[in-house]
């Protein structure tokens, strides 16, 4: 498979790095400074392009991308609210995406688990869920776009919460989100669900960045032959 590289940072190269372990040829890696690389032939050359940059030039990305005919796994967050407009145009287009807020496989099982929790303890609302998010001083978004889908994902299954807000900022009907930002951390999402009698824990912990990497380019090669737009669920089979 040919694979172009959106965004060369240090998960650009990792990209690439796990990409050439897995028998892909990387035929085009766009940067900063060689944008008119989208219409190259080396560029149009690509099955899938693997978009990680920043919430302001990702969705400008992907139409490029779509542009020179090439499908795009994308991993940048915090621009999901245009998200709605290009699955519509995809759809129409009879372009690809795949997009997730995080590729790790343990993050995505996480988002599972929590959900049927959630589910579970829907019956016993003296039960109150939220959420820590913590990572590295340099993450430019805040919440995480890992806890925002999480936040999401435990709405789905509960009456009590219909959404998230970011702390300080409290609301009754809004599962409140703590984001940290310290050291070198990779990512550690904890979610809490509390009563006046205990508390159930659970926690994700990012040990590196291969993770994330690994799941991206086993996300290019499930959308390699397909059309259309897909998630994790997708890929891991989850209803």
């Amino acid at each position: 498979m040919n694979i172009a590289i959106i965004g060369y940072g240090k998960m650009g190269k990792l990209l690439e790095s796990i990409s050439l372990q897995r028998g892909h040829n990387v035929v085009s890696i766009i940067d900063t400074d060689n944008t008119n690389d989208f219409h190259s032939v080396r560029f149009k050359s690509a099955d899938v392009a693997l978009e990680f940059t920043t919430p302001q030039t990702a969705v400008d990305n992907i139409r490029k991308a779509w542009e020179a005919e090439v499908k795009v796994v994308c991993g940048t967050t915090g621009w999901t609210s245009e998200l709605p407009k290009l699955i519509t145009e995809l759809g129409n287009n009879g372009k690809s995406l795949f997009w997730a807020s995080n590729f790790s496989l343990g993050v995505n099982l996480f988002w599972e688990l929590n959900r049927q929790i959630a589910e579970l303890l829907n019956r016993f609302p003296q039960y109150n869920v939220s959420i820590e998010e913590i990572h590295h001083i340099h993450k430019k978004d805040a919440p995480s776009g890992t806890a925002v889908t999480l936040a999401e994902t435990i709405c789905s299954a509960t009456d009590a919460k219909n959404g998230w807000t970011l702390l300080p900022d409290k609301q009754k009907d809004k599962i409140e989100i703590a984001a940290i930002r310290q050291g070198n951390v990779f990512g550690i999402h904890t979610t809490k669900y509390e009563s006046k009698e205990d508390i159930i824990t659970f926690t994700h912990e990012a040990k590196s960045r291969e993770g994330f990497a690994l799941g991206a380019v086993l996300a290019a090669e499930f959308v390699c032959d397909k059309k259309g737009y897909f998630t994790m669920n997708d890929l891991l089979k989850i209803s």
